[in-house]
């Protein structure tokens, strides 16, 4: 004979597979009762448990403040599907506003420690392909160098917090010896860069990290070597010689977003600052739009970034310039909502893109329009690209694509070598 497990044992069952445990005790206590009144199965309590933590995350108005009034009367099966409908319309209308961030503080910016620095013995130099490459866009096929392992900096929609856990940034011992030992090909051209698993400057010159990589530019002149950041920390690189074929670029966002997205980075004045530093002394720098994000005013913000970056620098001293936006695997989706983090980030109109969660196509063609749009008078003296996009992009955007990724590189390193040796 089954014996029958009443509800509100079943209920702490099944709570345990949601995300009910990360609300606010008020809300708690609202689907609790709610749950006892209506028996929601375990799908159902995931479902409300997610509305429920994302308007927390969001700062939205809670769920227990929009619960429809007189769902249940009735045909309790009808009007209880009636009610999700009218809750995941809501929810819907909110992912679709335009996000304003005049509604945040920076009282909401999270409560972040001061990353714990560890020296260990890796066995094998992090050198590899991009880890967010794939078929699926147009890639530049970037080769990786793990120099750091964690980055310090505290953006809320970061990879990195994806496979990389705890507060512990890691830096191997034996980095500038195995790096001195690592053969290349003389007669093939190389694209790394090491902002992949860290910021590229955030640590200085700690553990003689860049001092190793600028020896390994300097041995190997059919190497670019990317280093990419969103840090002021450039003192090292002021005060001592920085091979041509090294080119430092910054991550740029209006300051909005830096605020309260971008925790514990440089402010935007100090990034422009710090590439014109080194600008000035002779490196080649460039700057990634990645990720342009859609809210209240970014027309607006965006085209002051660019007005300002044709202002300051000289058109010689700029590679690059990439555009990319937001885009989620489900892992870093709920590493995310798992944090206590008053964040917009995830407030948008999800579509799967290229086999992972972004804007609709409409949406990333106007943001890369407008972006590109306002940087016209660099478009035939800086290499444009758009990062970890779909391909039917390239074309709405530039007005032209390649036939393959291997195009994609060739053209790439070829106009990073020509803006390198301008300065030679």
């Amino acid at each position: 004979m089954t014996t029958r497990i009443d509800y509100p044992q079943k209920f702490e069952q099944i709570v345990a597979q949601t995300q009910f445990g990360l609300l606010p005790t008020s809300e708690q206590a609202f689907l609790k009762q709610k749950a006892h009144e209506f028996r929601f199965t375990q799908q159902e309590l995931r479902l409300l448990s997610e509305m429920a933590l994302e308007r927390t995350r969001w700062k939205e108005s809670p769920l227990s403040g929009e619960w429809p009034v007189g769902g249940f009367n009735g045909d309790a099966r009808a009007s209880k599907k009636r009610t999700f409908a009218l809750l995941r319309k809501k929810q819907d209308f909110l992912r679709h506003k335009e996000n304003d961030y005049r509604h945040l503080s920076l009282k909401d910016k999270p409560k972040t420690q001061k990353p714990l620095l560890k020296t260990t013995v890796k066995p094998h130099l992090g050198l590899g392909r991009c880890p967010v490459a794939s078929e699926r866009t147009r890639c530049c096929n970037l080769m990786t160098l793990d120099a750091v392992e964690k980055c310090g900096f505290d953006c809320s929609y970061c990879s990195i917090q994806s496979f990389y856990h705890g507060n512990q940034v890691e830096f191997d011992s034996g980095f500038a010896d195995k790096l001195s030992k690592l053969e290349l090909d003389p007669d093939k051209t190389y694209h790394i860069g090491t902002g992949q698993s860290s910021d590229s400057l955030m640590w200085g010159n700690h553990q003689g990290v860049l001092e190793a990589l600028c020896d390994f530019a300097e041995r190997h002149a059919n190497v670019i070597l990317e280093l990419k950041t969103k840090s002021r920390n450039i003192s090292w690189l002021l005060k001592n010689n920085v091979p041509r074929n090294v080119v430092c670029t910054w991550s740029l966002n209006p300051q909005t977003i830096i605020d309260h997205e971008e925790h514990l980075s440089a402010s935007l004045a100090q990034r422009l600052d710090s590439a014109k530093a080194l600008a000035d002394k002779g490196c080649v720098v460039g700057f990634h739009f990645h990720p342009i994000i859609h809210y209240s005013g970014w027309e607006t913000d965006y085209q002051n970034i660019c007005q300002d970056i044709i202002s300051k620098f000289a058109v010689n001293q700029v590679a690059l310039v990439s555009m990319g936006t937001l885009t989620f695997t489900k892992s870093v989706m709920k590493t995310i909502r798992q944090r206590e983090l008053t964040s917009k980030i995830l407030q948008m109109p999800m579509q799967q893109s290229a086999g992972k969660f972004s804007y609709p196509m409409d949406v990333k063609l106007e943001l890369f329009k407008q972006v590109y749009g306002a940087l016209s008078p660099w478009h035939d003296q800086v290499f444009f690209y758009l990062c970890m996009e779909p391909q039917a992009l390239w074309e709405p955007v530039f007005g032209f694509d390649y036939t393959n990724n291997e195009d994609f590189e060739a053209t790439m390193k070829n106009a990073y070598f020509a803006k390198i040796h301008q300065h030679i």
